[in-house]
């Protein structure tokens, strides 16, 4: 009997779990640990993945945007929430809401520090985000007097943490450069913090960096897509399990004869009789056109079924010839026998743009540990 009755995302609290203490595991135990729950937790649901993981005893969450923060907020999550991108737009929600901002710039710097002190803030957790190379978002070297003035003549805001971002900590190529990186960080914040009288955490490992510089772990490390069951590296791959499993159904299966097209533009063309199904799934739902034209496939029972013609808004077809299929069948278009990397991958894209590309309409179901 099959499975799905729908499109759906299944979502695995158990994966979560072991990601979370596989993580742990490669940290030094003083070490605390933040994790990123941005982008609706990397494409499935933030909610139901911060409360998992503060139940598991993560230290501190992430997020990128302000309205990401506020809804976990509302649904309860009260460990601490570094906001990555706020715009000083939005720097009162911040406040009422208990989050933490990333300070990135002058102008954010003394927007934030004007509205706290008039608001009577005192001590305001807040994170000072330093440019090392990734050249985003952050301060420069020459920067950092001005910083450390800024915040020696207020005492509405403390520094809860100093962090950078890593630009190629998966790459043991730019090895180099990596640790060039470090060494800048731990040259900038001493820079910075060296008169204050008390110490923020640092952090600049993200999931690269826990596996690949667990020494520069400092007092925090950052992880998110190894949350998620992924980590760049082959060798590492292995040890992690993807949360999301991609699931649908066959909504109807045609016998064509040869020379028959499928889909517009009379993108595929059959060479013999053939028998193609058609999923209810498309570029609308995050399965992009890059998938088609048999560049990617999706498991029916088993057996691999190419993605035939162009992808649709709300339909794919897949060839299913020679595989024993019936209307209703399930189909695993990631996750189980296709890694999601391997999908990503034939379609010429990375598992984040994949994973947190699903679109909301796709029913998210939760699978406890």
């Amino acid at each position: 009997m099959p499975e799905a009755k729908e499109t759906v995302l299944e979502i695995n609290l158990g994966n979560l779990a072991h990601n979370y203490r596989f993580l742990r595991s490669k940290t030094d135990k003083e070490a605390k640990f933040l994790s990123v729950v941005k982008a609706h937790a990397y494409g499935s649901d933030s909610v139901e993945i911060a409360k998992k993981l503060e139940e598991l005893g993560t230290d501190y969450f992430a997020v990128a945007y302000v309205e990401e923060g506020i809804r976990l907020r509302e649904n309860g999550i009260s460990k601490p929430i570094l906001v990555l991108h706020p715009q000083p737009s939005h720097f009162e929600e911040i406040i009422e809401h208990c989050l933490e901002p990333n300070l990135y710039s002058q102008k954010t710097l003394e927007s934030f520090v004007s509205l706290a002190e008039r608001l009577n803030q005192k001590n305001y957790p807040v994170h000072i985000k330093l440019n090392t190379g990734l050249n985003r978002l952050g301060f420069d070297q020459s920067e950092i007097p001005r910083v450390f003035e800024t915040i020696k003549n207020t005492n509405s805001i403390k520094i809860a943490s100093v962090f950078s971002h890593l630009a190629a900590s998966e790459d043991w190529q730019e090895r180099e450069f990596t640790l060039s990186q470090i060494d800048l960080f731990r040259k900038m914040t001493w820079q910075l913090i060296e008169n204050l009288d008390y110490e923020p955490l640092l952090h600049i490992c993200n999931t690269s960096g826990v596996i690949n510089y667990p020494k520069a772990a400092f007092s925090m490390v950052r992880t998110g897509i190894g949350l998620y069951g992924y980590s760049n590296d082959k060798t590492i791959d292995p040890h992690l399990k993807p949360v999301g499993k991609l699931k649908t159904i066959i909504s109807q299966i045609r016998k064509l004869d040869p020379g028959a097209s499928v889909g517009y533009n009379r993108a595929f063309k059959t060479e013999k009789e053939s028998k193609i199904a058609t999923l209810p799934i498309g570029h609308a739902d995050g399965i992009n056109r890059i998938y088609g034209k048999q560049k990617a496939g999706v498991f029916v029972n088993g057996k691999y079924a190419p993605i035939v013609g162009n992808v649709c808004m709300d339909i794919i077809m897949i060839d299913v010839t020679g595989i024993d299929c019936e209307e209703g069948d399930e189909v695993i278009i990631f996750g189980g026998p296709q890694h999601p990397v391997d999908f990503a991958r034939a379609g010429g894209t990375i598992s984040y743009e994949l994973i947190t590309g699903i679109q909301r309409r796709v029913t998210r179901k939760i699978i406890p540990e």
